[in-house]
């Protein structure tokens, strides 16, 4: 099968050098109007050549559109334009809605697939491709009922094929669910990072004290803007929402600290420990005797 990733960076990068890995695609064609990106993407063989994106489409069973989410309300619906009827269009966007909302009217409609594999890094670019990205993780289709049932079949295929599981969601419900559980993750932590080079202006303490629960937490902040911008604009009304949770919740720590109220504090503290039921449910290691 011959598939074409419009984007093989991060994400798209990491897909094609997945598929082509355990031989869900025989050939994969790369599409990027950055030349160095193109070039780096043959290089590191995630794509075994690069095309124009009209050649590349009418050469492809699957179209993988992975660019900058502001992008894909122009390029998806362009795409849809050029495919005949087997053809099969998704894209791994972090917002649906502006997306499902642009290719509503369009006659090709059934032959795309809103997808949302939710992995990745804190990279981007062709050179951030990694092997195993997605084995484990969520992969959200949404409003699948309005696509072709075969497109979804392949869709699902294709995202099993690399040890995805599913779940099926409304456009607009992801959105709300991943600016809860992503999206305020990237501001908290592009916030952390601002406030510690703002109070710490030693750039060598930072380094030498640094331990896990820093990096951790700060890890995110080190994403691009390029790719974070555009999904705060499209999904910028959920983001306020948990925005303004988050900042409620900071400024209770803030007023108990002031109190001294401790007892209270660590009872929040203990309310957060809940998180662990939730998306660490097996037991803790119990320790050797």
């Amino acid at each position: 099968m011959t598939i074409t990733v419009i984007g093989p960076g991060l994400i798209g990068g990491s897909l094609a050098l997945g598929l082509r890995e355990n031989g869900f695609a025989g050939r994969i064609i790369g599409v990027d109007n950055n030349p160095a990106h193109a070039q780096k993407a043959l290089d590191l063989g995630l794509v075994d050549e690069v095309l124009p994106l009209a050649d590349a489409v009418r050469e492809s069973k699957v179209i993988i559109v992975a660019t900058p989410v502001d992008s894909l309300t122009r390029l998806i619906p362009q795409v849809l334009d050029i495919i005949d009827n087997q053809t099969i269009v998704m894209d791994v966007g972090s917002t649906k809605l502006p997306v499902l909302q642009a290719v509503e009217q369009h006659p090709n409609r059934s032959r795309f697939v809103a997808t949302h594999p939710m992995a990745g890094t804190e990279y981007s670019g062709p050179e951030s491709a990694v092997r195993g990205l997605f084995a484990g993780k969520c992969c959200v289709f949404s409003d699948a009922e309005k696509s072709d049932p075969a497109a979804v079949a392949l869709c699902q295929a294709l995202y099993e094929s690399l040890g995805m599981h599913l779940n099926f969601l409304e456009g607009a419900a992801h959105d709300l669910h991943v600016a809860y559980v992503s999206h305020i993750s990237h501001i908290a932590s592009f916030a952390l990072a601002l406030t510690v080079l703002e109070k710490e202006k030693n750039e060598d303490r930072i380094f030498e004290l640094a331990s896990g629960g820093f990096n951790s937490t700060v890890r995110l902040a080190k994403s691009s803007p390029d790719t974070w911008v555009p999904i705060f604009k499209q999904n910028r009304d959920n983001v306020l929402d948990v925005l303004d949770e988050f900042i409620n919740t900071i400024s209770r720590f803030r007023t108990l600290l002031i109190k001294k109220d401790f007892e209270s504090f660590e009872e929040l503290i203990h309310q957060a420990n809940d998180i662990r039921r939730i998306i660490d449910p097996s037991p803790p290691l119990q320790p050797l005797l």
